[in-house]
């Protein structure tokens, strides 16, 4: 137990100055975020968490190495769905370039906090009623079918509840103030920016992706630590993944069905796990291996110009 404790202060001691080094040093200054400069960033992620995964192999042993990979891959690729909503709500409010990694920065801190209660909520449910289990498979299998069928996504601000409250409790401007999230207009009074509007729809965004996300690394593992930490490397991972495929995401266009696919095979091994429970590493096998078809078949079809 003390161990773990160590680990746990340790790990977010690490996410921490990881932030602080992103934030402080290299984004000190707003700019717009080169494809090389993500890619870079892009890579230390994956690398980092590799490196995470060889010590968890040392200090738990094999078995828990395996789930953070499964884990961590599942969130990784489930967040590729979430880059087409980004890339819709940038698009929708205009927001310029240069201000976009402010956004992703602090959208991302609040996505962590809101994991951390999903987590430990939904450990702690699955703990004390077993048969929740049943609950969140079912979710899981309804999220991707709705992905799998789903029409074109569209963002109407507007119809959004949360939207129309913040309005409702602050004046909005109706330009852009920098990078700036809040201003001081006539007498003095504090309002929001566009650009505040953005962020919270980025929240929004984040947390109705958490609903499916969070069930499924469940069906993987319940150890607290190796789900946190999966979630963690895979949201911080997003950001620049982001920068790094925004101009090409529109190439893979059966991402959606592999994704689909892989909640499909989550939520019923969850169903199923009393008559047969998948090993963990043909979980990782299957889960990678319908990853990798759904994007060469992207590649692979578009290149032969097929429709």
């Amino acid at each position: 137990m003390t161990t773990e404790i160590y680990f746990w202060i340790g790990f977010i001691l690490f996410i921490m100055l990881m932030l602080g080094i992103d934030l402080g040093i290299f984004h000190r200054k707003t700019h717009a975020v080169s494809f090389k400069e993500s890619l870079a960033w892009t890579v230390v992620w994956v690398g980092l968490a590799m490196l995470f995964s060889a010590i968890v192999y040392f200090w738990k042993g094999p078995e828990k190495s395996i789930e953070f990979l499964t884990g961590y891959i599942i969130e990784l690729s489930l967040s590729v769905d979430n880059l087409f909503v980004f890339i819709l709500i940038f698009s929708y409010f205009q927001v310029p370039i240069h201000y976009q990694h402010k956004v992703l920065f602090y959208g991302i801190l609040g996505a962590l906090v809101m994991r951390v209660i999903f987590i430990f909520a939904g450990v702690a449910l699955l703990t004390k009623f077993h048969w929740i289990i049943y609950v969140f498979g079912a979710v899981i299998i309804f999220s991707g079918l709705k992905m799998l069928f789903q029409k074109d996504k569209k963002i109407e601000p507007d119809k959004n509840p949360v939207i129309r409250f913040v309005k409702k409790m602050l004046p909005v401007t109706h330009e852009y103030h920098g990078d700036k999230f809040f201003v001081k207009i006539q007498k003095g009074v504090l309002a929001a920016t566009p650009l505040f509007i953005v962020l919270v729809f980025v929240e929004i965004a984040d947390l109705i992706f958490a609903v499916d996300s969070i069930p499924a690394i469940l069906a993987i593992t319940t150890d607290t630590f190796i789900v946190f930490t999966s979630n963690v490397f895979a949201i911080l991972g997003l950001r620049s993944l982001y920068f790094a495929l925004a101009g090409m995401i529109s190439l893979f266009r059966f991402l959606h069905i592999g994704l689909a696919t892989i909640l499909i095979f989550i939520g019923l091994k969850m169903v199923f796990s009393e008559v047969y429970d998948i090993p963990i590493e043909y979980a990782l096998i299957t889960v990678l291996s319908i990853l990798l078809t759904s994007i060469a078949a992207s590649l692979i079809l578009k290149k032969n110009g097929t429709q």
